[in-house]
């Protein structure tokens, strides 16, 4: 019995997916045993279409992160293999099985925030039993992660905690660096050596641009309508019936906004000639509106001439458009290079 304790050591092996066993411990580790972590959660998956009002939790999916503009929910699995290291080899002891859910909602009017995890019960074998669990998170970009959590539970039974985000106060006209929470998981069991796998939200940014912080998932799209510029919309849907694409919600390519006075100016300049038709301008219509926008990315010369577009408005219509385009952005803190769609 003595000889079998001094070849036999314990090992963890973790991962989002089931693995092999692995390759043999060195010989200095038999008396220690080691845990190896991996995970293979999936691609992120925003959603697809414009939105023009506040939108509920993003929906859970399994093996997936899937937000909207202001929350994300993400669902991973988690393998466990237990193995024990005998003479030198490892041998497969036990397993567990088990899911992690976060539900993150962030705020327009707030640069805190919370989210709620969820770790279900774990469905062990043999050795999978009494497996242990602490929970850590950490933020960049001036937002600091706290978790609360029931450190040390017992992945026999199901559990649940949260995190609170905190931002350092931003200055007007200031926007963060995106940032991401980097959840870290620790795991261990008596007589093996702890192991820990580690893995990502999805990205965020916070920003007190207009003069209220707030925060945001900026790889979302969310959507700016022009149904109250009539004149504006007629040349958007004109230009669509002909083929153009960009900034439709209806499966067209996504635009992106661009923070580049200069820029923009030399995008209108590109596009609008300096005087109206005769017709448009006898029809008091003598403000050039341009599309895609002076202040995006597709705008000016960047997409080909089937794919933009120039409307002669009145210009209290071009002065009406601005100020919807300004509420917008300060209410889904749109900058620079989110994308967005144009609702007509």
């Amino acid at each position: 019995m003595k000889l079998r304790r001094a070849i036999t050591a314990g090992v963890l092996a973790v991962s989002a997916l089931t693995v092999g066993v692995g390759a043999p411990a060195a010989a200095d580790q038999r008396d220690t045993g080691l845990l190896r972590v991996t995970i293979g959660r999936t691609v992120q998956q925003a959603s697809a279409s414009a939105v023009t009002t506040p939108s509920a939790n993003a929906s859970c999916s399994i093996n997936r992160i899937t937000v909207n503009r202001y929350s994300e929910c993400e669902w991973i699995t988690i393998h466990v293999d237990v193995v024990k290291i005998v003479r030198g080899q490892p041998v497969l002891a036990g397993t567990a099985d088990f899911d992690v859910k976060h539900q993150m909602t962030l705020k327009a009017k707030s640069a805190n925030w919370s989210e709620k995890f969820y770790i279900s019960k774990a469905k062990t074998t043999r050795a999978g039993k009494g497996l242990h669990v602490n929970v850590a998170a950490s933020s960049k970009s001036g937002t600091k992660a706290k978790v609360h959590f029931d450190q040390g539970h017992t992945l026999d039974s199901k559990s649940s905690g949260s995190v609170d985000y905190k931002t350092d106060p931003i200055k007007k006209g200031k926007v963060n660096a995106k940032a991401k929470t980097t959840y870290k998981y620790t795991f261990t069991k008596a007589g093996y050596s702890p192991g820990t796998v580690s893995y990502d939200s999805a990205v965020y940014r916070c920003d007190n641009y207009y003069g209220t912080s707030g925060c945001t998932i900026p790889e979302s799209p969310t959507g700016v309508s022009m149904i109250n510029q009539p004149v504006i919309a007629f040349g958007i849907r004109e230009l669509r019936a002909r083929g153009g694409h960009y900034g439709d919600p209806f499966g067209g390519k996504p635009l992106h906004w661009m923070i580049n006075e200069k820029q923009k100016k030399k995008n209108r300049a590109a596009v609008c000639p300096k005087k109206p038709p005769a017709d448009a301008e006898r029809a008091g219509r003598t403000s050039c509106d341009e599309y895609p926008f002076a202040s995006t990315y597709e705008g000016g010369t960047n997409l080909p001439a089937k794919q933009r577009t120039i409307t002669w408005v009145k210009k209290a219509e071009n002065d009406s458009q601005g100020a919807t385009i300004t509420n917008w952005r300060r209410a889904w803190h749109v900058m620079d290079h989110d994308p967005f769609f144009v609702i007509i």
